[in-house]
């Protein structure tokens, strides 16, 4: 059992701040324990990153897949626990509830990568989703748009699992099995139906069109950590589970076109309806819509140099949109929800923030040399390749759209005077953040071949 350590780790990890959150007069810092025992998390999962095996009569499975995503899914635990502001964001006393919570969504979304079963798979979902809903109503202010967001979250949530469930009866009447082994795709429309209706829980995660409703509401009723999490960190497990079944299934023209349709819809909606945001919350939120269309550039074309693009894409998107949040959290007063306006001469309140927006901008965008462009070139190489040559065009188009809006920020931050100039003060933890992501952000776009080798040696073996 010593592969399934982090998974143990993780759990403990719970219960210790749990543990700690119901000693009320505890002098112990909350945020300081959760950012430690995350980071230890972290270097868990790099320390695991080559183990493989097989648990439970093959129900849960270590490969380079699982073990890759779950660093991922570690890492961004970490930076959230590290970049949030305890202070401002929660209901005093609640701190410790958060950071369990979010330890225990973590879980969840490590044992959906690990998942090679339908219910056991379904179990994990939940688990993370569940711990996901208790923390959604933790914000200190905006008490109706938390409760709102946490509301249409359950909902949205449920309505999902409900159809997952029922996909994975009609796939088991199909197959008489629960199991991914014995994954094909069947040839008539109700084989196809069956898949479609599987796939909404991680269409849900990704907040995919029409799986989305939920995530503007949700991202600006949260606080702005939570929002950050619910961002980044359970899609990499929904797209995980993507990745994982399109090379199990292997193709099929249905699938096909059905993806085809779910990424073009999603990334235009999404990057048409950000346009006229100006709470930024929202504005990425729609963002994130749209890049969920960009997602399954990869995923459709069902090989592995597809789904290594998606997967790299994955990397540079959780960096990039946490570099948008960190902005936000740091600009945020009393867990209010900044605005556009809030951006105006940010260079001068704050060069190193507004610097860490303009990075994370370009590269949301696709704009060299951030990781965002290195990442949307590999998925429309990888869908060009098989023939998808609409998709690419109108991916473009997109691409070109969200140019408006992102350096709409950027525009603001560096060329705008605030009618009462606010200074931004960064405590010395959040001017290293800041370095890391943007850091961060560069390599993955100067250096993208030693990556792409990890990927490959992580993803075969």
């Amino acid at each position: 059992m010593g592969g399934l350590f982090l998974e143990f780790f993780f759990f403990i990890s719970f219960l210790i701040i749990f543990g700690f959150s119901l000693r009320r007069g505890s002098s112990f810092k909350l945020k300081s324990i959760a950012s430690f025992l995350s980071f230890l998390g972290f270097l868990i999962s790099l320390w695991a990153l080559d183990k493989r095996g097989s648990f439970f009569r093959g129900l849960y499975v270590l490969d380079g897949l699982s073990q890759t995503f779950k660093v991922f899914i570690a890492f961004g635990l970490f930076l959230v626990c590290w970049m949030m502001k305890e202070e401002d964001e929660l209901e005093r006393g609640y701190g410790g509830e958060f950071f369990a919570f979010l330890t225990l969504s973590s879980l969840g979304l490590m044992m959906v990568v690990s998942a090679l079963e339908f219910l056991t798979l379904f179990l994990a979902l939940e688990l993370s989703s569940y711990s996901l809903y208790l923390i959604l109503p933790l914000r200190r202010n905006a008490k109706e748009k938390a409760l709102e967001g946490a509301i249409k979250y359950v909902l949205f949530g449920a309505i999902s699992s409900g159809i997952t469930l029922y996909g994975i009866g009609y796939y088991y009447l199909l197959t008489g099995t629960t199991k991914f082994h014995f994954l094909q795709l069947e040839k008539d429309l109700l084989g196809f139906l069956v898949f479609v209706l599987i796939f909404a829980s991680f269409f849900f995660k990704l907040s995919l069109f029409p799986f989305h409703f939920w995530a503007p509401d949700v991202y600006e009723g949260a606080s702005n950590s939570a929002s950050a999490f619910i961002a980044t960190v359970p899609k990499l497990g929904g797209l995980a589970l993507l990745l994982r079944l399109s090379g199990l299934i292997g193709g099929g023209e249905l699938l096909a076109k059905a993806l085809w349709a779910f990424s073009v819809f999603s990334m235009t909606y999404g990057n048409l309806a950000a346009l006229v945001q100006r709470d930024l919350k929202r504005l990425l939120a729609y963002s994130g819509i749209a890049h969920a269309g960009y997602f399954l550039f990869g995923i459709m074309s069902f090989k592995d140099y597809g789904r290594l693009s998606s997967a790299f894409y994955g990397l540079v998107y959780l960096i990039m949109t946490l570099g948008a949040f960190l902005t936000v959290i740091l600009l945020s007063h009393k867990d209010k929800n900044p605005t556009l306006e809030d951006l105006k001469g940010l260079y001068k309140r704050s060069p190193l923030l507004a610097f860490t927006l303009a990075v994370s901008a370009f590269s949301l965008v696709g704009i060299p040399p951030t990781g965002g462009f290195m990442g949307k070139l590999l998925l429309f190489v990888s869908a060009f390749k098989e023939g998808y040559f609409t998709l690419v065009l109108i991916g473009a188009i997109n691409t070109a759209l969200s140019l408006f809006y992102y350096l709409n920020l950027v525009r603001l931050s560096y060329s705008r005077e605030p009618e009462v100039p606010m200074p931004v003060r960064l405590r010395f933890h959040e001017k290293l953040l800041c370095l890391v992501l943007i850091g961060l952000n560069l390599l993955l776009g100067v250096f993208p071949s030693q990556i792409q080798k990890f990927f490959d040696i992580s993803f075969t073996t």
